[in-house]
């Protein structure tokens, strides 16, 4: 039996692992191990996933976290490469852009392992942000670049990736698989709605992270006064990321909006489906906004994904309070339609073709 090791360490990247794993286990004819790094260490931010999502627990578990950037990945290379001189597997599944997806890759490439990389060739085009370093690194010592949008083929042919060996294929966004099919069941597994006494249509759902909003600490305060803003027109729910707690903490800084702790898939997808719109710098909830017929207010300079934002689906407000409060009005009167195929369908039943292919 064929074998592939999948490298995990986020939480966007259980959500798409989950689609995946699923598949695998249904056709019975490759073996998975899961690797996890451990980079998003909270239970409600790991655990918890495999958990509700009923896919294998991993085989190993890293707990390599709270880190440089360097020493994190330097580590993470390091254990990820003696696991995979141990497992000996044909192909290494990579997924995104974290310091897990890089190590992973690197480990398998160094082997001469087989390297796909899932959510290949998005670019943002700043070279501050670690994931754009990590994602471009990684894409160029893949052998099978699956990527989710016509944007994304058209970043690698300008990079030259049609003069190198590697495969490059587009299959769509493996995310929305993960949104089709756990929102059918979201409801019976999730009460969060009621247990924070929530209208539908009648709040805001916000999530602040990324390094380039968290460490710059003028950049965080004109973000949360943008949201408490807001919060005077509608309620603001927002599930707390680790990082964005210990620098509020630090700072002694209080907002009134709902700050929640960390949670599960299935709340995140019942809290999507209920809320008015979306405010984020992260790039999956981006997507899963629009899934769930949401408009995304994206709290960076950039995004990955343009066509959200050409479309009309989303817009960059960055960190500037007066830009988000701005957005939110105009999308109280927007009627774009949420049914334009921007990402594919069935991409995780292509996703697998495409890696039996290469075994």
């Amino acid at each position: 039996m064929k074998k592939i090791v999948t490298i995990l360490g986020a939480r966007p990247q259980f959500v798409k692992a989950a689609v995946l794993s699923r598949i695998i286990s249904k056709h019975k004819i490759i073996e998975e191990v899961i690797i996890h790094t451990g980079q998003h260490y909270d239970a409600n931010m790991s655990a918890v996933f495999f958990e509700e999502m009923e896919i294998s627990k991993p085989k190993y578990n890293l707990d390599i976290n709270g880190l440089s950037h360097g020493a994190m990945t330097g580590q993470m290379l390091q254990k990820i490469e003696e696991i995979l001189i141990e497992e000996k597997p044909d192909v290494v599944v990579v997924y995104g852009d974290t310091n897990s997806t890089l190590a992973g890759a690197l480990a398998a490439k160094k082997l001469n392992i087989k390297v796909v990389h899932v959510e290949a060739g998005l670019r943002s085009f700043n070279m501050k942000m670690p994931e754009e370093i990590n994602r471009i690194l990684t894409d160029r010592i893949s052998d099978l670049l699956l990527c989710p949008t016509d944007t994304a083929i058209e970043n690698l042919e300008n990079e030259g990736f049609s003069a190198l060996p590697s495969k490059v294929v587009k299959c769509g966004d493996i995310m929305k698989d993960a949104v089709e099919f756990y929102g059918k069941t979201s409801e019976e597994k999730s009460s969060i709605v009621s247990k924070l006494n929530l209208k539908t249509n009648e709040f805001v759902l916000a999530t602040i992270h990324r390094q380039e909003n968290t460490d710059n600490i003028n950049n965080l305060k004109s973000i949360f006064e943008g949201l408490e803003a807001i919060s005077k027109q509608k309620q603001v729910v927002l599930p707390l990321h680790p990082r964005t707690k210990a620098i509020l903490d630090k700072f002694n800084l209080k907002y009134n909006i709902t700050i929640i702790e960390p949670i599960g898939y299935f709340d995140m997808l019942e809290l999507l489906k209920n809320c008015n719109l979306v405010i984020t710098d992260s790039g999956g909830l981006q997507k899963e906004a629009f899934f769930n017929k949401k408009h995304c207010i994206i709290s960076r300079e950039e995004t990955e994904w343009v066509e959200l934002v050409s479309n009309g689906f989303a817009k960059i407000v960055g960190s500037d309070k007066i830009s988000m409060v701005n957005a939110f009005e105009n999308f109280q009167n927007s009627s774009a339609n949420f049914e334009v195929e921007l990402y594919g369908n069935e991409v995780g039943e292509k996703v697998y073709a495409e890696i039996l292919n290469i075994l």
